[in-house]
């Protein structure tokens, strides 16, 4: 028997059948701030940060109540990594999807990484799709890659589904309070990644933020007008959000605030409020980056380009191929390092015949062997470079990558691959495998499958000698 604490959220059944409809679930664009704002003093936050969008508005719900209830095309549940997890959400759910749904999450033995998606059915649901996702847990000391990690959940749920052509979301609070995050940084990063997913998407039409209780709706309804302005930047400032004072702006801060409880919640928000990674959740992505991020025309020309241009002087380095597929007959790629000649080559065209070969080959599973066998610092490209081209491909490339290998690594490629996979791309972190040999590769791939050159073979004989693993390819 689960003991609830009588202090968490709980979602209990409705008390008829009847669900929620769209059309009774009020818009943002159709809500007013509460009655306190309008009486504070000038905010420290003169502009929101982004800028006034009104259909961007109609497009936005902030609702409280059973997730379950409402009548849209995919709901979104947080869980663990089993998709078992019992959390007040989770066992919603799970008690009106009927036992089909546990069934199906048994049978087909489904798992979730942290930041990543599963979608199943909705079976008794009122909805056809349920997108399960896990939440990181929050740790002050490592609070970028947790803060990552969620915007990562959040972004992932969006895109997927839009994938699915689902009109409307019913997208919930995903960080549970077992996962320790501090509410205001979960709400700018939730509504952050929905306002820029609906700046870039035309799907789904409809994205309802629901929260199961009034602690998890405040946070979201307090913080949205900084990114969902319900006038343009030059209205009139009667109707303000209480915002604490900025420590980086020179304007002296004459709010009062006339009782402790205030003053403490105003003390707390200031300690947040000047870390670093808090101002820079506050403040707009700069322009270059929110053209790159996710931005679906601009992969759509560079696609086009590399179709027409003539990228011979990439291709002729024989750098980057596909090498026969891996056992379960995903198509591999190999790329060899020391082939990769930074100071020679134009990495523009690089990124196109990136592109040229992978596109095709990404609309399915497949995997990725590197090779950096003797490779010098002459071959590591640079970071910059890296996060462009991570930027720059859309999520079809991170979602149906399923292995990354990593031949021959040193200690530059093991430090690199950690920050990377840290810190820029945690979704793929589970993914990435670092191998001392080639034969390892024999576990995952059939000897004839795999092309690489005779100095990598060359070398493998001269560290490791010959028939040093014998792959099991049982288990594969």
């Amino acid at each position: 028997m689960t003991i609830l604490d009588p202090s968490r959220c709980v979602m209990r059944a409705p008390a008829c059948s009847a669900g929620a409809a769209l059309a009774s679930v009020p818009r943002w664009s159709q809500t007013q701030p509460p009655a306190d704002y309008a009486s504070r003093d000038t905010p420290s936050h003169q502009q929101p940060v982004y800028p006034f969008d009104d259909d961007i508005n109609q497009r936005l719900a902030i609702w409280q109540g059973d997730i379950t209830s409402l009548e849209v095309d995919a709901i979104t549940n947080t869980t663990d990594e089993t998709l078992t997890e019992c959390n007040a959400v989770s066992e919603r759910i799970m008690q009106v999807a009927g036992p089909e749904l546990k069934e199906e999450i048994i049978t087909r033995g489904l798992e979730c990484r942290t930041g990543e998606v599963v979608v199943t059915p909705g079976f008794k649901l009122r909805c056809r799709h349920v997108i399960h996702t896990v939440s990181p847990k929050y740790v002050a000391k490592y609070h970028t890659a947790a803060e990552t990690s969620l915007q990562n959940c959040y972004k992932n749920v969006l895109h997927k589904a839009a994938e699915l052509g689902a009109r409307s979301l019913a997208l919930c609070v995903i960080n549970t309070p077992r996962r320790n995050f501090p509410p205001d940084l979960a709400a700018h990063i939730a509504l952050r990644a929905v306002r820029r997913h609906l700046s870039l998407c035309a799907r789904p039409r409809l994205v309802v933020l629901a929260a199961a209780c009034g602690p998890d709706a405040a946070p979201l309804r307090a913080r949205a007008p900084l990114y969902f302005p319900r006038q343009p930047a030059h209205h009139d400032h009667d109707q303000r959000m209480r915002i604490i004072h900025n420590p980086h702006d020179t304007a002296e801060d004459e709010a009062s605030l006339c009782d402790d409880e205030a003053a403490a919640e105003a003390a707390a928000a200031l300690a947040r409020a000047a870390a670093p990674d808090t101002q820079r959740l506050l403040a707009p992505a700069p322009a270059p980056a929110r053209r790159m991020l996710h931005d679906h025309d601009q992969y759509d020309r560079l696609l086009r380009r590399a179709r027409t241009e003539d990228l011979s002087e990439v291709s002729g380095i024989g750098c980057l191929y596909q090498s026969g597929v891996d056992r379960l007959g995903r198509p591999v790629v190999v790329f060899i390092g020391k082939w990769f000649p930074i100071g020679d080559i134009d990495l523009d065209k690089a990124l196109l015949y990136l592109i040229k070969l992978l596109d095709p080959i990404v609309r399915g599973d497949y995997v990725i062997a590197y090779f950096h066998t003797l490779a010098s610092s002459a071959n590591h490209p640079p970071f910059s470079w890296l996060k462009e081209v991570y930027t720059v491909l859309p999520y079809k490339y991170k979602k149906n990558l399923k292995a990354f290998y990593i031949v021959h690594p040193t200690f530059w490629t093991k430090m690199m691959t950690w920050w990377f996979t840290t810190f820029m791309a945690p979704a793929i972190k589970a993914k990435v495998h670092t191998l001392p040999g080639v034969e390892y590769l024999y576990s995952v791939m059939a000897r004839d499958q795999l092309e690489v050159p005779a100095f990598v073979t060359e070398y493998d004989m001269t560290i490791n000698g010959l028939h040093y693993f014998q792959p099991d390819t049982n288990n594969t």
